[in-house]
């Protein structure tokens, strides 16, 4: 059983590091007024920033997964936004709230919750102070209605 537990943590650490470089990029991407493609902002951020190679396909999951998905999470997101819009809410919010719907809309091996959590970490760690509990509440009812 510990060995196990050896495996997992490492895995859950590059996860939560992938998350927070996917957040990076997203928020490059978006700053670039959205040219091209996430994955081509992971590319393109591959060429000049060192990242450690354990994370590069989780992170290219998550990009590629928005690529693939990104209107549709957004229209979810957008459905249980009380009084707001994706285009008026914080980059890093928006990052935030996009990579842990993909993860809870579409990938079946994260657990909504631990998406959830990872997403509040991301919000205290690089958002502002009201945005962990927004993010929380925001995917809380993002999970409530998509398991309905």
């Amino acid at each position: 059983m510990a060995q196990s537990a050896i495996h997992y943590v490492p895995q859950q650490i590059d996860r939560t590091r992938a998350r927070a470089w996917a957040l990076q990029i997203h928020y490059r991407w978006e700053v670039e007024d959205r040219v091209g493609s996430l994955a081509d902002a992971l590319n393109a951020t591959v060429t000049n920033r060192r990242i450690a190679p354990a994370r590069l396909p989780y992170i290219e999951r998550l990009l590629v997964g928005l690529d693939e998905h990104g209107e549709g999470v957004d229209t979810r997101l957008d459905e249980v936004l009380d009084n707001w819009r994706m285009d008026r809410l914080s980059i890093l919010d928006r990052g935030v709230l996009r990579i842990a719907a993909v993860e809870i809309l579409h990938f079946e091996d994260v657990p909504p919750k631990v998406a959830i959590q990872e997403a509040v970490r991301l919000a205290e760690r690089y958002s502002g102070n009201d945005s962990p509990r927004f993010v929380n509440g925001v995917l809380d009812a993002l999970f409530k209605r998509s398991a309905d």
